[in-house]
């Protein structure tokens, strides 16, 4: 790691102890009672006293040292440009599945940071393999209790865990996971299924070793594999592995296999702990699991449980309309834009939605072209993509996904502006992530889009992290 450079402060909160004693985006924050600040975790844990005394460089090049007397809890009221300081923890794997392995260039610089820092886990919900902790970072982890941590562990395993992540040095996950429990320290864990690689009796193995691990391991969710076509082909060519999307019986059995392991934790803790990513249940065409399953939602942004939530809040609003007609929002025509995924579920409940509000309504599935056909949630689609199908459209308003816009609400993933898109288009844009917000933004009309409200996803927008010279993540050619 580089010698941390302090924080350099965003935004101000309005109001704030940090308003009122001066501090404007622009000036830096290099320490707390004498102490370099390494990171937003730093940050955090050391301000948390009833006094503290701090160190700021100003943005005119002059130092201030100000002292603040608080509740132990009351927030500053900063933000930050970025949240480490001193660079990022880059991947010591060679994982033969690497989603950034296949991003095509062109993109947002920050995509191709190859990161596997345990703190942007805390902080941001990044999921890390842990294979890269030092005697210090243990060490870190027991002071500020930093937890819960997402980590990525494919296979319980020795060796099969290490031909996974393409790193023979990997050290035995159970025993770290382990190791966080004695800390009193919890994780949300992740298994990324590579059929003919860590299914069948492997996965059977790694959910047994899992679940025992509970409540140390809060969660556990099994993803398909998701590939580009170069990644495919990458793939194939260096480890001869077929790099396959769950067809319907792989995922019914693969859904079976996860009921049994959830009806023994419902039985043992009274809570699932064991979650299959919402794209299973749609290749075997069965129905998304109740919301209690889910237990709370922890691993949401992971593809777990997102059209269980987009299901119950149509429910919810389609109660509100029947008692209370939305009379604004009909004789509308939009046109709702999604991936190819979940479009089918969508147009069976946009169905629901014209039926409940007069509202001309059509859901348009759109293939994705920058990484291929295959890849078909809606968070990976690219401006050009929306504006290659959208165009011409005769619907006086074109609602597109949130989740496909960067945290704060400015770019695509191929860097078209939300400006551009809309011209490209030629009707007026609004996002949205649900049929409640579609009724919304159709009453009130369209509006700018907002930041993000779960961070993890701040990272990856442009001007939200520094990428270490030797930290880029090469596209393959």
């Amino acid at each position: 790691m580089k010698p941390p450079d302090g924080g350099l402060v965003s935004a101000v909160a309005e109001g704030s102890l940090a308003e009122e004693a001066g501090i404007v985006p622009g000036d830096t924050i290099l320490e707390i009672d004498g102490r370099a600040l390494r990171d937003a975790v730093d940050f955090q844990f050391y301000a948390a006293e009833p006094e503290i005394t701090t160190r700021f460089r100003k943005a005119d090049g002059g130092e201030d040292l100000i002292v603040f007397e608080k509740d132990p809890d009351e927030d500053l009221g900063l933000a930050f440009e970025r949240a480490t300081w001193d660079g990022v923890s880059v991947c010591n794997n060679t994982c033969f599945f690497c989603f950034l392995k296949g991003l095509p260039k062109g993109l947002r610089k920050p995509l191709y940071l190859k990161d596997d820092d345990y703190r942007l886990s805390f902080l941001h919900g990044n999921f890390v393999t842990l294979t890269n902790l030092t005697d210090a970072d243990w060490q870190r982890l027991e002071e500020q209790r930093l937890s819960p941590l997402n980590v990525s562990v494919h296979a319980t395993e020795l060796a099969l865990r290490r031909r996974l992540l393409g790193n023979p040095r990997a050290p035995d996950v159970v025993a770290q996971l382990e190791r966080l429990g004695a800390l009193g320290l919890r994780a949300h864990t992740q298994i990324v299924l590579t059929p003919g690689v860590n299914d069948g009796a492997a996965l059977e193995r790694s959910l047994s070793d899992l679940t025992a691990l509970y409540p140390t391991v809060e969660t556990v969710s099994v993803v398909p594999v998701g590939a580009s076509p170069r990644l495919e082909a990458w793939s194939r060519e260096r480890d001869g592995i077929e790099l396959v999307r769950p067809e319907r019986v792989f995922a019914r059995a693969l859904i079976a296999t996860v009921r049994g392991y959830q009806r023994q934790c419902e039985a043992a803790h009274g809570r699932s702990v064991v979650q299959c990513a919402d794209e299973y249940y749609l290749a075997a065409d069965r129905p998304v699991p109740a919301a209690k399953r889910y237990d709370g939602f922890a691993q949401y942004e992971n593809g777990i449980g997102m059209v269980r939530t987009l299901v119950d809040d149509w429910a919810r609003l389609r109660r509100r309309l029947r008692n209370s007609p939305a009379a604004a929002i009909a004789n509308r025509r939009i046109v709702l834009a999604s991936g190819t995924l979940i479009a089918p579920t969508l147009a069976r409940l946009a169905a629901e939605f014209a039926d409940a509000t007069g509202t001309n309504i059509v859901v348009q599935p759109v293939t994705n072209t920058l990484f291929g056909e295959r890849v078909n949630v809606s968070g990976l689609l690219s401006g050009t993509d929306f504006a290659r199908e959208l165009a011409g459209t005769d619907a006086g308003l074109a609602v597109l996904p949130r989740t496909s816009l960067d945290y704060f609400g400015e770019r695509f993933l191929d860097s078209m502006t939300v400006a551009e898109a809309e011209a490209a288009i030629g009707v007026p844009i609004a996002f949205a992530s649900s049929l409640s917000e579609v009724a919304e933004l159709m009453v009130e009309g369209p509006q700018p889009p907002a930041a993000g409200t779960a961070p993890n996803g701040m990272l990856w927008s442009d001007g939200a992290v520094e990428i270490p010279v030797d930290g880029a993540w090469t596209p393959l050619p």
